[in-house]
């Protein structure tokens, strides 16, 4: 993809600098990831008692000679207008998220977290958290290389942020403790699924933007990451089993299908995976 704008005016950048970062206990901190990743359950809540230290300086904007920021934060700018346009169609306005570019760790409004959690959102502070280091991640483990794909990645966690403006992160709030760890898990795919879909939407309707374009294999880069992700294959990779009432993202399959559906819709009513029989 190309992006000939500006960039986004919503990025912080948190990495190095030389001063304290935020710390999670050395290795505890990856092993209780993995060990979520592999048997499906939510173990945030450890991650943000690990002990913390020091502080990391936020600087506003990207430093002019970092292409992989500078492109980050030109997706992020493609969403807002993207986004825009749509809480408008819906008679609403579109809250910005910012984006927190950190390297190792960083304390969020939902408490601390690691790299190891790979780029995740926050609806505390309505931020978007990566560590750039991230795409080497996606592209040497996963297979899933290419601009798009990071763009994908992106887009998918904007998703969330859509979801959380508009209300629809309330539902696996709301079952917290509730329904049973099958029930939660399954509510959780449903969300994970819609991101996906209103990700494939931002690629659909950011086409017409007139500083976006997409180039010839982009939408097979962003299937290839989809495909990469799922639950169904990552356990399979982790445990060479396959435990479908843990999944909390989705297969692989359904993940692709629904960033799919977003990319040739574009219709944002078509994204309500709450509703869909098939999950």
């Amino acid at each position: 993809m190309q992006w000939f704008g500006k960039g986004s005016n919503n990025v912080e950048d948190g990495r190095g600098g030389g001063g304290g970062k935020t710390a999670l206990g050395g290795g505890v901190g990856i092993i209780i990831i993995v060990l979520g990743l592999i048997f499906g359950k939510d173990l945030s809540g450890l991650v943000s008692q690990l002990p913390q230290t020091g502080t990391t300086e936020v600087k506003q904007g990207v430093p002019e000679n970092d292409a992989q920021a500078k492109f980050v934060s030109g997706v992020l700018e493609s969403t807002e207008q993207v986004w825009d346009k749509e809480f408008e169609a819906m008679g609403k306005t579109y809250e910005h998220p910012k984006m927190v570019l950190f390297s190792d760790g960083v304390q969020t409004a939902c408490g601390s977290a690691s790299s190891a959690v790979g780029p995740f959102y926050c609806p505390g502070d309505h931020k978007v958290y990566i560590d750039l280091t991230f795409y080497d991640e996606l592209k040497n483990r996963f297979g899933a290389a290419g601009d798009f794909a990071q763009a994908y990645v992106i887009a998918h966690e904007v998703g969330h942020h859509v979801q959380n403006l508009l209300g629809i992160s309330d539902k696996l709030q709301q079952a917290r403790g509730r329904v049973s760890e099958t029930e939660y898990n399954r509510l959780s795919v449903k969300l994970e699924l819609q991101a996906d879909f209103f990700a494939g939407l931002w690629a659909h309707n950011a086409q017409n933007l007139k500083d976006f374009r997409l180039d010839e294999g982009d939408i097979e880069e962003a299937l290839t990451a989809a495909n990469a992700i799922g639950d169904d294959k990552l356990q399979k990779q982790a445990t060479g089993e396959v435990t479908p009432d843990s999944f909390t993202h989705g297969t692989s399959q359904q993940r692709m299908f629904w960033f799919k559906k977003g990319f040739e819709t574009g219709d944002i009513s078509q994204g309500d995976t709450f509703k869909s029989n098939n999950l």
